[in-house]
């Protein structure tokens, strides 16, 4: 099959999509007033797109935790994206990219960037995924780092 008749294959086939969340890790940030999912899955024909909003280091309740440790918040942040993703039934060998937000990337990329090296190495990533690395103001003057995600996978179901 060559890429047109893939392409026009795709074009005809329904994109279903549908919220993703894990509430034993984080809440749903429209629970304190936000409006998003935190994160987006979409199938079509037996390829998983899993896009993972801006996720930080929240808990359950919708507090911010570890505040003032970007360390800490770095980890966290990985464990809400892993549960993200668990709850879909990947993990971050199916990340193919990630945006990286820092609240104050001079002062703090050497630490993100040892934290996230580490992280990737207990994972056993290789290839690691695509990513940037961007200097923001985020949405909560205690959050440090947030990272957005987009991971991608296929999976023979009997559905597709």
């Amino acid at each position: 099959m060559n890429v047109q008749e893939i392409l026009a294959e795709i074009t005809t086939v329904p994109v279903v999509k549908r919220a993703i969340t894990n509430h034993s890790a984080l809440n749903e940030a429209y629970a304190y007033g936000s409006a998003f999912s935190r994160g987006m899955r979409i199938d079509l024909k037996g390829l998983t797109i899993l896009l993972i909003s801006g996720t930080a280091s929240i808990d359950d309740e919708g507090r911010t935790v570890h505040v003032g440790d970007l360390r800490r918040q770095l980890r966290r942040t990985f464990d809400n994206i892993t549960a993200l993703l668990a709850s879909e039934g990947a993990t971050w060998h199916d990340i193919v990219r990630t945006t990286c937000y820092l609240r104050d990337i001079e002062r703090d990329y050497q630490a993100f960037n040892e934290e996230r090296t580490a992280f990737y190495k207990e994972q056993g990533l290789d290839p690691l995924p695509a990513s940037t690395g961007i200097q923001a103001i985020l949405c909560r003057p205690d959050l440090l780092v947030e990272i957005e995600a987009i991971a991608m996978f296929h999976r023979e179901s009997s559905t597709d």
